[in-house]
């Protein structure tokens, strides 16, 4: 039997997408998150009879609360717009270490509704956002995979002291790879 593995709070990120976007544009994540909570629960009573107590259950609500430091992005106004303008939101909560055998990463997906968004500016710290989101109807497990662009979101690439364009995303650097150990010279080659 395989031993269980420890996840680690820092490999699991949140991404979304205005509802009506999603022909438009992929999911975004949100930038500098420091904390996600993901919360489905169900309630459940009892009745007492004659016979022993009968349980019974509701249907699952799900809450996901996602904290990060306040930023200028496309996706800090996409949520003040879900929020405002009551729009449909997709969220992920994708897992970056829990890949598949065809290395896809783990995640949830569900649709759902911005129910809060808390701004705290303190003096002598960064202004921090808080935001809920209600989910609707039953989270979806599955497998994805990161774009391209999403993977240097979370790990940025090598770049020169070029000037970065289209034709030229790396400035003219090169990044490491492993056989590069022991490579390079001190001294400038004679021709």
């Amino acid at each position: 039997m395989a031993r269980p593995q420890v996840l680690q709070g820092m490999d699991t990120l949140a991404y979304i997408r205005l509802l009506k976007n999603a022909e438009k544009e992929q999911g975004q994540l949100i930038p500098y998150q420091t904390s996600l909570s993901f919360d489905p629960q169900r309630d459940s009573d009892t009745t007492q009879t004659k016979d022993g107590a009968v349980g019974t259950s509701s249907s699952l609500e799900t809450e996901i609360e996602v904290e990060f430091v306040n930023n200028i992005s496309k996706v800090s106004d996409d949520l003040y717009d879900a929020l405002i303008q009551n729009e449909k939101v997709e969220i992920w909560i994708v897992n970056i270490s829990r890949k598949n055998s065809e290395g896809k990463v783990f995640a949830w997906y569900a649709q759902g509704s911005v129910t809060e968004d808390s701004n705290d500016n303190d003096p002598d710290d960064n202004s921090t956002r808080d935001v809920t989101f209600s989910v609707d109807g039953t989270p979806q497990r599955g497998w994805l995979e990161l774009p391209d662009n999403a993977k240097e979101e979370l790990a940025y690439v090598f770049r020169g002291l070029g000037i970065v364009s289209g034709s030229d995303e790396t400035g003219k650097g090169t990044a490491w790879k492993d056989a590069d150990r022991g490579t390079g010279s001190a001294t400038t080659p004679k021709a």
